[in-house]
Order: structure tokens, then sequence, then C-alpha cells
């Protein structure tokens, strides 16, 4: 699957979960997932990797859900961002943290 693609799918997946809260942006969302997959070829390090476009994609849909949990976590911070306490009326909210999501994701490396 292709990074379009799976952006795409992803998208798909997430829309029904947002498409009716009042806030929902289909671009916004778009822009969301587009950068986690900017920091997971970060977080894997595929330019010390060797592998080529097509394994680098490969590699990539492995690591499906995890774009989708980071992005529909950073989807849902919109207007929380950096807030580490919310209470109100009696409700107190605490987040997981976001570094959590990334568990099991780790960079390729060269030996020398």
């Amino acid at each position: 699957m292709s990074i379009a693609e799976m952006t795409e799918e992803i998208v798909n997946e997430l829309k029904v979960e947002f498409q009716n809260t009042p806030e929902y942006s289909e671009t916004i969302l778009t822009n969301k997932i587009k950068s986690v997959i900017r920091e997971l070829r970060m977080k894997r390090n595929y330019i010390a990797s060797g592998l080529s476009k097509d394994e680098i994609e490969a590699d990539m849909e492995c690591y499906y859900s995890v774009i989708l949990n980071v992005a529909r976590y950073d989807y849902n911070q919109i207007g929380a961002e950096g807030e580490v306490t919310h209470s109100e009326n009696g409700i107190l909210r605490t987040y997981e943290s976001r570094d959590s999501l990334w568990k099991g994701v780790h960079a390729f490396v060269k030996v020398f």
C-alpha cells in the first residue's frame, strides 16, 4: 500500500469517528495524519536503513495502527495542546502520554 493510499484509508477510518463532531475538518485530520507519517519516518530513521521506497512503504504499513492511534490522539488534542490537567465541574481529565503510543517503534541504525 502506498503512503497516499494508507493516508486515505486512515482518513476514511477516522472520519467515521469524527464526522459528526461540530468542529470536524477533513483537511485538519489529513494534516495530522501526514504529520504522524513524517514523524514515523524520522523515528524509524529510514535514511540509515538502506531500504528502497517500496520497502519503506511496506515497513510503514506494519505501523498502520500506530499512525492511526497517534493521529487520533493529535486530532483529539486540538485546543488542548500542552494541557497537563483539566478540571471542570468536578470532572478531572488526564491524558495518556503521547510517547506511549509509539511503543514498539524503533529506529534503524548503521553499524560501523
